[in-house]
C-alpha cells in the first residue's frame, strides 16, 4: 500500500462508525478555518527555509484536502480520484506547449493561453475573467491577482513611471478627502491608494503581500527590542514615553535588519 492510499484509508476510518467523534462531526463549513490555517503554516515553513517542517505542514494541508474529498464521497458527489483526475486533465489542457506540438511559447504567452482556454470553455454569456479570483483571498493578494488578470488583456499601465504618477494622484485625492471629514469618501480614497500601490509593486516585480509581511516582521523585531531595552532599565511600556521609545527604535533600526 502506498502512503497516499494509506492516508485516504485512515481518513475513511476516522470518519467511520468506530472513528473519531471530532472527525465524524465535521463538514465542509466547519473545516474552512483549518484549511486556511494549514495553508498559512505551509507559507511560514517556506519562509523559514525548513524542509522538515515544510514536509510536515504540506502533510497537514493534504489531510484537509483528503478530508473534504471524503466528505464529498460520503454524499455521493465525488472522491479524491475525481479531484486528481480533474486537476490532471486541467494541467494537460493548459499546457499545450508541453503536451502538444506547441513548444515555443514564452511564459507570458503561456499565461495568456490559460486565460484564452478558460474563456473558450465558459458557456455563460455573463462570464468574467475575474471569476477565477477567490473572494476569500487576503485583500492585497486579491488586488494583485485582479490587476494581473486584466493586465493580460492590455488593461494596464505601460510602465512603472505611469503607476507612480497614479499613486501621487491618489495621495492628493486622499488628502482632499481628509479635508471633507466624510469617512466613507476617505475610506474609498484610501482603498484607491492601496490599490495603486499594489499595482506599483506588481509593475516592479514585487509581491505586495510579501513586502508588507516583511515590514511587519521588521517592525515586530524592532518593537520587541524596545521592550527588551525598557526591561533592562526596570521599566515597562506604560512607564516609558514616546521620546524614550523613539531613542530605542533608532537603536533597533541600526542593529536589526
Amino acid at each position: 500500500m502506498n502512503n497516499f492510499k494509506r492516508l485516504v484509508e485512515i481518513i475513511d476510518i476516522l470518519r467511520g462508525p468506530n472513528g473519531c467523534p471530532w472527525d465524524k462531526k465535521q463538514d465542509h463549513k466547519s473545516l474552512k478555518p483549518y484549511i486556511i490555517e494549514e495553508a498559512y503554516e505551509v507559507i511560514e515553513a517556506i519562509e523559514a527555509g525548513d524542509d522538515s517542517r515544510l514536509s510536515e505542514e504540506l502533510g497537514d494541508l493534504l489531510t484537509q484536502i483528503v478530508m473534504h474529498a471524503q466528505l464529498a464521497r460520503e454524499r455521493g458527489a465525488f472522491d479524491i480520484d475525481t479531484v486528481a483526475e480533474k486537476i490532471a486533465d486541467k494541467l494537460v489542457e493548459r499546457h499545450p506547449h508541453v503536451f502538444s506540438s506547441r513548444a515555443d511559447l514564452t511564459p507570458e504567452e503561456v499565461l495568456h493561453n490559460w486565460e484564452r482556454i478558460k474563456l473558450e470553455k465558459s458557456r455563460d454569456p455573463g462570464y468574467s475573467v475575474l471569476q477565477g479570483v477567490p473572494l476569500s483571498l487576503p485583500a492585497l493578494l486579491k488586488a494583485f491577482r485582479i490587476q494581473e488578470k486584466v493586465g493580460r488583456y492590455g488593461f494596464d499601465w505601460k510602465n512603472p513611471g505611469d503607476v507612480i504618477a497614479k499613486v501621487k494622484e491618489e495621495i492628493a485625492e486622499f488628502e482632499e478627502a481628509l479635508q471633507t471629514g466624510e469617512k466613507l469618501k476617505q475610506e474609498h480614497e484610501l482603498g484607491d491608494l492601496l490599490f495603486s500601490l499594489v499595482n506599483l509593486g506588481r509593475h516592479l516585480g514585487m509581491q505586495p503581500e510579501e513586502a508588507l509581511n516583511g515590514t511587519i516582521r521588521r517592525f515586530t523585531r524592532r518593537f520587541q527590542y524596545i521592550e527588551q531595552r525598557l526591561r533592562e532599565t526596570g521599566k515597562t511600556l506604560t512607564d516609558s514615553n514616546l521620546e524614550e521609545m523613539d531613542k530605542y527604535w533608532d537603536e533597533a533600526k541600526s542593529i536589526l535588519p
